[in-house]
């Protein structure tokens, strides 16, 4: 862990209401093991602020462990404002890092894939930062993914994918050489984003020209709305997926 990290401003009721869960979270799942070096991806919107700012913080049941910052630059800004925010923040927190500008945004926006943008744009981010996690010894990568998400992803899957599935807390990849982490898994989205506002984090604006007009987006619109009539809507979901019968669901007939 950083040694040089900032304390202050780490002792409200929220900080230790999201240390307690992100904890949990981690013991539940076994994501830390001490001697561990852990990637934590940094996209610089809140949720990945709020992640590395807590594993950065003293853990009470969490074992010692090293991490880097790493954060891949989509190209859509050619002045690399938000390359230039992050830095600054990194290097006043003392944080180890890696920032890579890529063009891997234009191109999956680009005229050939204008199917499917968000697709190669996450294959080519992700396939960029397991290469930085071998060459750094990583053996664990840390995404903001939040309790929302898992949730979101179930239902894109189900809408789009034709399949049901969703994002693990700890997802072993690559024969168990790499482990995807996501020790927000157990915290609410509305919350992240509180703490991100107490914490004050930079504001790195997202230039992805359909960050509004993705699947993502419409299923958060969906559940939005129908938590106007049922406001455990989000709650009920979440419980249903450690809650699976799977005697009841169908299986491919056989040929």
């Amino acid at each position: 862990m950083n040694d040089a990290a900032v304390e202050k401003g780490k002792n409200t009721r929220l900080f230790f209401h999201l240390k307690k869960w992100l904890e949990k979270a981690v013991l539940d799942y076994n994501m830390i093991e001490a001697g561990d070096r852990v990637l934590i991806g940094v996209s610089g919107g809140a949720d990945s602020f709020a992640l590395l700012d807590l594993l950065d913080s003293r853990m009470i049941f969490v074992p010692k462990f090293e991490f880097i910052a790493v954060n891949i630059d989509m190209g859509f800004d050619p002045e690399y404002r938000a390359c230039r925010a992050l830095e600054q923040y990194f290097q006043d927190h003392r944080y180890p890092y890696v920032i890579e500008k890529t063009d891997i945004g234009p191109l999956s926006h680009s005229d050939f894939n204008r199917k499917n943008p968000c697709f190669l744009c996450s294959r080519l981010r992700r396939k960029r930062i397991f290469e930085i996690a071998d060459e750094k010894g990583c053996n664990k990568i840390a995404f903001a993914h939040h309790r929302d998400d898992i949730i979101e992803t179930l239902l894109i899957n189900l809408f789009y994918g034709r399949e049901i599935s969703t994002m693990m807390p700890n997802q072993s990849i690559f024969g168990g050489k790499l482990h995807i982490i996501r020790p927000l898994a157990y915290l609410r989205e509305e919350l992240v984003k509180k703490y991100a506002r107490e914490r004050q984090f930079p504001a790195v604006k997202n230039e992805c020209p359909t960050s509004e007009n993705s699947r993502r987006s419409y299923i958060k619109k969906l559940l939005n709305d129908l938590e106007k009539d049922n406001p455990d809507i989000r709650h009920n979901i979440y419980t249903a997926l450690s809650h699976v019968k799977s005697d009841y669901l169908m299986s491919k007939p056989k040929k």
